[in-house]
């Protein structure tokens, strides 16, 4: 990707080698682009059932301070000039530039995320965030929240590397930022807690899939910021094929049980991140249609 030299977003917020521990962790609604993915792996490498890791929810989506912490190593915080976190705030500040295009053409003012760059652990308005829950949106903070540890996963687990499979990550999780904005995560959620459990886990899925067409919306406007490279839309759909539900089950327990999907098949977000960087458009990323 082209980003060097490119405007940085002023709204990122780095808690790196802030501290944190604790054994336990909530998952806020709506919110990771690999959700479950490294808590799956956790547990199959350890054999812990990823229930015991997973605090209760307070019905509103956010997890339950669990009042349990424990020792942790305080890394040292990176520079807020190295590489990686420019490469983030060029990223968040392209995000904002599209989406504010977006709503002013619908009437409407974009409100920005923050991004949380943490180590290890950190506190959210959804409880306890932790590295092995993936890079997830707190619509309780509106903040989202990322441990750049997940892209060596990304890269060495899922082989999904490239500059632009990291960009997806963040611009997925702007994705629910948008959802939150536009009022349809108050509106899934809502519905989620008068469903059935295979029924709350398809609207899941559908939120999923519509943040991977956000997603693509994002990308097909930094195809026209000329910010795209030759091959960078293949890594994006490379990391979503990595991290879809199907393949995911497959890696960590052999089967796949398509009922307990929240995130989607390899093929479905590819399909809907292809969807949104073909048209740029939010009315093709209508995922509940048909509801």
């Amino acid at each position: 990707m082209k980003w060097e030299g490119r405007a940085e977003s002023g709204n990122v917020e780095d808690r790196r080698g802030a501290g944190g521990g604790g054994m336990r962790m909530g998952l806020p609604l709506g919110g990771g682009i690999g959700g479950l993915v490294l808590l799956l792996v956790f547990s199959a490498l350890t054999g812990q059932n990823p229930l015991d890791l997973i605090g209760a929810g307070d019905g509103n989506g956010a997890p339950s301070d669990t009042g349990f912490s424990g020792p942790g190593s305080e890394p040292a915080r990176a520079p807020a000039t190295d590489p990686q976190t420019r490469f983030m705030r060029v990223i968040l500040g392209d995000t904002e530039e599209t989406w504010t295009s977006i709503f002013r053409e619908r009437g409407q003012t974009y409100e920005p995320p923050t991004l949380v760059l943490f180590s290890g652990a950190t506190d959210t308005a959804c409880g306890l965030g932790q590295s092995a829950m993936g890079p997830f949106y707190c619509p309780g903070d509106r903040k989202v929240y990322l441990d750049t540890s997940f892209f060596d996963e990304l890269a060495q687990r899922f082989g999904a590397p490239g500059d632009f499979a990291q960009a997806y990550v963040v611009a997925h999780e702007v994705g629910h930022h948008v959802q939150t904005l536009l009022g349809l995560s108050d509106r899934v959620r809502s519905a989620r807690q008068q469903a059935s459990e295979a029924d709350a886990n398809a609207l899941s899925v559908r939120m999923e899939l519509q943040a991977d067409c956000y997603a693509g919306v994002w990308g097909h406007y930094a195809a026209q910021h000329n910010l795209l490279d030759t091959g960078d839309a293949e890594e994006g759909l490379q990391a979503a094929a990595s991290i879809g539900d199907d393949r995911l089950q497959r890696q960590t327990q052999g089967r796949v049980v398509p009922e307990s999907f929240t995130h989607g098949s390899s093929e479905q977000r590819v399909s809907w991140l292809r969807r949104g960087l073909a048209s740029g458009q939010l009315q093709s990323c209508d995922t509940f249609a048909g509801r």
